[in-house]
């Protein structure tokens, strides 16, 4: 292949860490640096993620039924399409920048392609910005947005298993507006059902997807100075890890990032003058509109109108093509179809024909010199976040971003909305100016957790938050202080959980002589990799929600499923958690709280063994999953896993779509504004190439709590 020239003043070279250096005389150069080192370290992730994201897996990779079901989903979200718009909403500055960019990735795809790659017959085609538009949707909505569309489809689902209005105000105080229980009873579920068909509701003896960030004003640090801390948990059982660390090296400037494959820029990290950091903010962006139809066609208002068709011919690897329908109207993608009579959803994800205002945003960021500039930058992110930063002068700041749907009043965007009448419509964004932030707060430190931040705002965005008690934990420490590096390393360690502390309050006074009721009552909240009482209390756990959610409407499998299989307690535990801890419920029928704890607490039986013996991940490579034989190397593990879903060291290991998956501190960051660099460290390493000795060159650092330096070349250590 022709060997790509170098465009003049970019030197690309790596640090002890095999941290890509990219020296430009100007932005354009280090954009194309950043592409050709994304297509360096991780082609075969980036890739990858664009065939997924474009519903290809069965015509490149693998033509079995799960990537069916793959491609299908991704057919039917539809983010590869409208991309040629975006592309043409970019700014100028933003449309040389991504340009250069893809200059960059394809310089070296034509340099060199992958193993793997040719092992699968498979020539990936050059990268466009089209590509990173896909990958923008993608990463916002898978995992993200993801669990707020499915927590209002098991609503659905929770409504159609005949729980009543009482249970469901309790399990959803305040969002059930509007509700009409006969319509949503009527509605058919089809591919966007929660529980699988084999778990079907009441038949079963007729019973029932986090992160940390803070910053700190230099009344509180250590040193002095404006400080920042991120830790995003996010699946860390895959290699190569989700992100991909950078240091660019600028005549004027230094841009230390970790961003992700595909979309280059700062996502976590900082220039000379300010820091940034993000969590995942729980922005209500979707929404579901009950559709009335027949013959093809929706009803709206007195008319009966068609809904737009899109074809799609899904190729499958040596094998015949599927043809496939969506049926599309102004409130998304209907699941069913239209010309059966009956009542289907339509479901719609604010940023899905996005992408434009988000990378001209990045692009904007690059060049802000002060935490109040960075916030008007950020909120233009049309993807949902919590960013906190911190600037060299000594501010911190926190703005959400993403588009918010401007609703009915009489609509909380929570329950499913009735498509024939357009007051229900979308009306355009709420301004990013009303979205919840803050700036140099008189505490003199910020702290996201995922937890609910409506009180910063003039609106309410979130419906569905997570629970407090790490933003709690990490506020407490934060008050307490020394607030420098090692005291942060500390706190991203933390394994206590508060929500265990809450609920043994109520249940100590219930518990007797037993070997798991002392087990119990001597646990110190604590989930270290060597506790005991992690086990017992989370066997504990898990009968208690059977116990009180498996009821005559909804089965036991159910639950073990909701437990076992999805995010649904992973990221909404709190919600569930209120019903579990309240006195009086309607889920409580004709018992006491009293009876039904200790009803678990018989059912109790934990298995032998600490924690770090149950709650454990392997790291299998992305493309092969784990089926290759374990001595050559591609996989990694199993790693005991400290923390649980309440602690600010999260450690969630769990089920999803059949496969086993987690969550976990994926990368941490801590930056002191008064020095240069950044500390790091990530579980995995830069490179996905496995006989890389960057494959894995971060993994024994992650375990060990450590942090690398990433600074620019000469600089000092920021830390020392």
């Amino acid at each position: 292949m022709r060997k790509a020239p170098t465009p003049d003043g970019v030197n690309i070279s790596r640090d002890e860490f095999g941290v890509p250096h990219i020296r430009a005389e100007d932005l354009e150069g280090a954009y194309w640096g950043m592409g050709y080192c994304h297509a360096l370290d991780r082609a075969v992730q980036m890739c990858l993620t664009r065939v997924v994201g474009q519903g290809r897996v069965s015509e490149c990779l693998d033509s079995g039924p799960e990537s069916l079901e793959i491609d299908l989903f991704f057919r039917r979200m539809n983010w590869s399409a409208k991309t040629a718009r975006e592309v043409g909403n970019l700014s100028p500055e933003a449309s040389t920048l991504f340009s250069a960019y893809c200059r960059g990735v394809n310089a070296r795809f034509e340099k060199s392609r992958p193993w793997e790659f040719r092992a699968l017959r498979f020539k990936p085609e050059p990268w466009t910005i089209d590509d990173t538009i896909l990958l923008v949707r993608t990463t916002g909505y898978v995992s993200l947005a993801q669990s707020q569309a499915e927590i209002e489809q098991l609503f659905v689902e929770l409504v159609q298993a005949g729980v009543t209005d009482e249970q469901l105000e309790s399990l959803f105080p305040g969002r059930l507006h509007p509700f009409d229980r006969a319509r949503i009873e009527q509605v058919r579920v089809g591919r966007a059902r929660q529980v699988p068909d084999t778990m079907r509701w009441g038949l079963s003896d007729r019973r029932m997807i986090a992160s940390n960030s803070w910053v700190v004003a230099p009344s509180r640090s250590a040193s002095g100075n404006a400080m920042m801390a991120n830790d995003p948990h996010l699946e860390i059982n895959r290699l190569p890890n989700i992100w991909v660390e950078q240091v660019v090296e600028l005549p004027d400037d230094t841009i230390i990032t970790a961003n992700m494959p595909g979309i280059p820029g700062i996502l976590v990290g900082r220039n000379d003058h300010v820091s940034i950091g993000a969590t995942y903010s729980f922005l209500d962006a979707v929404d579901s509109w009950i559709e009335d139809c027949r013959d093809g066609r929706y009803r709206r208002g007195a008319d009966w109108v068609a809904f737009e068709e899109r074809h799609e011919t899904i190729k499958v690897k040596g094998g015949r093509p599927v043809e496939v329908v969506f049926y599309e109207n102004e409130h998304g993608v209907l699941d069913g179809d239209p010309n059966e009579t009956g009542s289907y959803l339509a479901t719609r994800w604010a940023p899905a024909e996005g992408g434009a205002a988000s990378l001209n945003a990045m692009t904007e960021f690059l060049s802000v010199k002060s935490v109040a500039a960075a916030m008007q930058v950020v909120r233009k992110l049309e993807i949902s976040f919590n960013w906190v930063m911190a600037d060299a002068e000594g501010h911190i700041g926190f703005q959400m971003s993403g588009l918010m749907p401007l609703r009915s009043p009489a609509a909380t965007g929570f329950t499913p909305m009735p498509g024939w009448d357009p007051d229900f419509d979308w009306s355009g964004w709420v301004s990013g100016d009303d979205l919840p932030r803050a700036f140099d707060p008189t505490d003199g430190y910020i702290v996201t957790a995922n937890n609910d931040l409506n009180h910063l705002g003039a609106v309410d965005p979130i419906n569905m938050a997570m629970g407090d008690f790490r933003s709690r934990q990490i506020a407490d420490m934060l008050e307490a202080g020394p607030c420098d590096e090692p005291h942060f390393r500390e706190i991203f360690g933390n394994v206590h959980s508060r929500q265990a502390a809450e609920m043994l309050t109520i249940l100590r006074p219930l518990l007797g002589d037993t070997k798991t009721d002392r087990e119990l009552a001597e646990w110190d909240h604590s989930y270290s990799i060597d506790s005991r009482g992690a086990v017992v209390f989370e066997a504990f756990y898990k009968q208690l929600i059977e116990e009180m959610f498996a009821s005559r409407e909804i089965g036991s499998d159910v639950i073990r499923f909701l437990i076992e299989s999805s995010g649904t307690f992973v990221d909404f535990y709190a919600v569930f958690d209120a019903v579990l801890q309240a006195e009086a419920s309607p889920w409580l029928g004709e018992r006491t709280r009293s009876e039904v704890w200790k009803a678990a607490l018989a059912r109790t039986d934990p298995p032998d063994g600490v924690w770090g013996d149950h709650n454990r991940v392997t790291l299998t490579n992305l493309l092969f999953d784990g089926k290759l034989p374990r001595f050559l190397g591609f996989d990694v593990g199993p790693i005991p896993l400290a923390g649980g879903r309440a602690t600010p060291h999260q450690g969630q290991v769990y089920s999803a779509a059949g496969r086993p998956t987690s969550f976990a501190p994926s990368l941490r960051v801590i930056a002191d504004m008064g020095k240069p660099g950044i500390r790091s460290v990530l579980i995995g390493g830069p490179s996905d190439r496995r006989f890389s000795r960057w494959y894995k060159s971060d993994v024994q650092r992650w375990r060990q709590g450590k942090l690398k330096s990433l600074r620019r070349h000469g600089a000092e250590d920021p830390m020392d």
